[in-house]
């Protein structure tokens, strides 16, 4: 598997894995599933504490790949956008130390935020608009310029003024001025409010993207000399509230709960397109993967007190559709992109369930082998003592089912002469856009 970890890597939660581990078990699959490297390494050389591609070290093995694009291009769909935006992403979270991670948006230095996000959206663009031009983000960056410039030649009078009232001269122009407004994305028909390009020209957006577009801001004005203190950016829990900036100096121990890391907006972007994506969206009982798990039969639905007669039939119909080739519509989620969002969280070593998150959706695509290696992977984080948690009835649920997941992949894969599905091919090659 390809993924990112710091040069001092004892604080990782992922562990090393060997060549051997994974070579036996993919030589049953045609090689065209398993070409993909998820990150190239940056170009170049890493200056100190920069992350390394572990497709590229010698600690882990190389041929432990991610699956979309391959299953992508093995229906006829070419992903050579989508693949030079994976790499860009990469190139950038590449740049981010573990002092990075923990770094407040409003302060970071080394990672271009908003390219990277920009890269999450051209990747998804490109799977689902099969275009063959890519997402212009060069053209979505200048257009920080564009709002940077636009806000000086309105408020030049607040650059001289208090640090409060430049602030709040900002948040005029931003929220008023501009109508920038925060919006929750809960379907599919309005999930530009997760993608930065669809935010900038609509202007309606999540937390996480107004909060990064007012970071951005802050970076421009910084840069031009226009803002000599340093701010953090009060992120907002409630439903309704926008992101509000304040002098860094005034902050107090109250507001660290409110305070967005580099790492924690790429994390809680990534996360809400994948929660937004997921299939068997009306199932809303338990977390993802216990979603996934109970369409999969995996959960005894006696054992689950908010089951009701429409969110299993509804699970049920789903699974249907997945099992039909139909894999996204209104209400229902969208495979490619819910899969999508699986790689770059584990990418981002966000959290070691996102590998179990990512199982689960390769068996409902019928990639069981693949499914495997990335449970085993999970199953092996948790034998480490700084990641085992606490127990209680969702975790004993969770678990359950990952042990009867790992039991299902294994008896699949004994069994002589097993076939992979009609559907798997065109499983994600179906054009039947809602849109």
């Amino acid at each position: 598997m390809s993924s990112w970890v710091g040069a001092s890597s004892s604080s990782s939660p992922w562990p090393l894995r060997t060549s051997s581990s994974s070579s036996s078990s993919s030589s049953s699959y045609p090689s065209k599933f398993f070409k993909f490297h998820s990150c190239p390494p940056p170009p170049s050389p890493p200056p100190p504490f920069r992350p390394l591609c572990l497709a590229q070290s010698n600690h882990v093995g190389s041929d432990f790949k991610f699956v979309l694009h391959d299953a992508l291009d093995s229906s006829g769909i070419l992903t050579s956008h989508a693949r030079d935006a994976r790499e860009g992403f990469c190139s950038q979270i590449g740049k981010m130390s573990d002092i990075e991670r923990q770094t407040s948006i409003s302060i970071n230095r080394r990672v271009d935020l908003g390219k990277t996000a920009l890269y999450i959206a051209a990747e998804d663009d490109s799977l689902v608009s099969h275009s063959s031009v890519p997402l212009p983000v060069d053209a979505f960056i200048s257009r920080f310029d564009d709002l940077s410039m636009d806000y000086c030649s309105h408020y030049n009078s607040s650059l001289k003024s208090s640090p409060e009232r430049l602030l709040e001269s900002l948040e005029n122009y931003l929220y008023i001025h501009k109508g920038f407004r925060r919006t929750n994305a809960r379907h599919l028909l309005e999930t530009r409010a997760l993608y930065l390009h669809s935010v900038l020209t609509h202007r309606s957006g999540s937390t996480a993207m107004l909060s990064l577009i007012y970071s951005e801001i802050l970076k421009m004005l910084r840069l031009w000399g226009l803002l000599d203190f340093d701010v953090e950016i009060f992120f907002p829990h409630d439903p309704h509230s926008l992101p509000r900036g304040y002098p860094k100096k005034k902050s107090k121990e109250s507001d660290h709960a409110h305070i967005m890391t580099s790492q924690a907006l790429l994390v809680e972007i990534l996360s809400n397109l994948k929660d937004a994506f997921w299939p068997f969206q009306h199932d809303q009982s338990g977390n993802l993967f216990l979603r996934a798990a109970r369409a999969a039969n995996f959960i005894d639905a006696s054992n689950v007190d908010e089951d009701s007669g429409f969110q299993l039939a509804s699970a049920k119909a789903a699974q249907h559709r997945l099992d039909r080739g139909v894999w996204t519509s209104v209400n229902f989620g969208d495979m490619r992109r819910a899969l999508s969002a699986c790689e770059r969280l584990i990418l981002l070593e966000a959290d070691s369930k996102e590998l179990r998150d990512y199982s689960i959706l390769l068996y409902h695509c019928g990639f069981y082998e693949q499914s495997l290696e990335f449970l085993k992977l999970y199953q092996d984080t948790k034998t480490r003592p700084q990641l085992r948690r606490s127990s209680n009835s969702s975790t004993n649920l969770e678990e359950d089912a990952v042990e009867k997941l790992m039991i299902r992949l294994k008896l699949i894969l004994m069994e002589d002469g097993w076939s992979r599905p009609s559907y798997v091919r065109n499983f994600l090659g179906n054009s039947s856009d809602p849109w």
